[in-house]
């Protein structure tokens, strides 16, 4: 994967103000990747990478065509490679250590949180779930680790979240069960997920 030095996020309330906002952007630097398009809640998604130069210049024209309608945004110029690889879709094994998830209700919040939370402690960034349809436009990401880096990775996200209106919870998971690393392993969507047996009470 294309390593971007920096990387920033735009989420707009409206479709028409998303679509300016791209064309804005887009003129202003020269930027090396960009993926855009709607998300839930009719919300419009803008994920834009290359220098930091570029990509600082092309944020703040968004954020000036898009004024009122620009619900959240971020900036990460030196981009944590497990970040930009997660934003872009890759998803990393789960093993038998502690678990977290933290949930957002804006895109921007939770890929800030978990730069804070890759970059502070030394857990790994499972998977990031970026305003799918089925999410309300919320946002998740699952770390994995040893439960004291778990445990700070999410007192970093935490301070940062904290007293935000974007902000919903996270909940640590100390000893997770087999099946259930197993299943964060493939992913959190349900559509994507497969019946697992368990060993439970055979019903005739």
């Amino acid at each position: 994967m294309k390593r971007y030095t920096a990387i920033a996020v735009v989420e707009l309330s409206g479709i028409a103000d998303g679509l300016y906002c791209t064309d804005a952007l887009l003129k202003k630097a020269p930027i090396a990747m960009i993926k855009s398009g709607t998300v839930s809640h009719g919300r419009y998604l803008i994920i834009i990478g290359g220098s930091t130069a570029s990509v600082d210049e092309s944020l703040q024209e968004a954020l000036a065509a898009g004024q009122t309608s620009v619900l959240d945004h971020t900036f990460l110029p030196d981009v944590h490679p497990q970040v930009l690889e997660a934003v872009l879709g890759q998803r990393l094994p789960c093993e038998q250590d502690a678990v977290a998830i933290l949930e957002t209700e804006t895109v921007a919040a939770n890929v800030r949180a978990a730069e804070l939370a890759v970059k502070g402690t030394a857990v790994r960034l499972v998977e990031l779930r970026l305003a799918e349809y089925e999410m309300s436009g919320k946002a998740i990401s699952v770390y994995n680790g040893e439960l004291p880096a778990v445990q700070a990775a999410m007192e970093l996200a935490g301070s940062f979240l904290r007293g935000r209106k974007e902000y919903v919870q996270y909940r640590i998971i100390s000893r997770p069960h087999e099946a259930l690393t197993r299943h964060l392993t493939t992913g959190t969507r349900f559509a994507d997920t497969n019946v697992r047996e368990l060993e439970g009470e055979e019903v005739s």
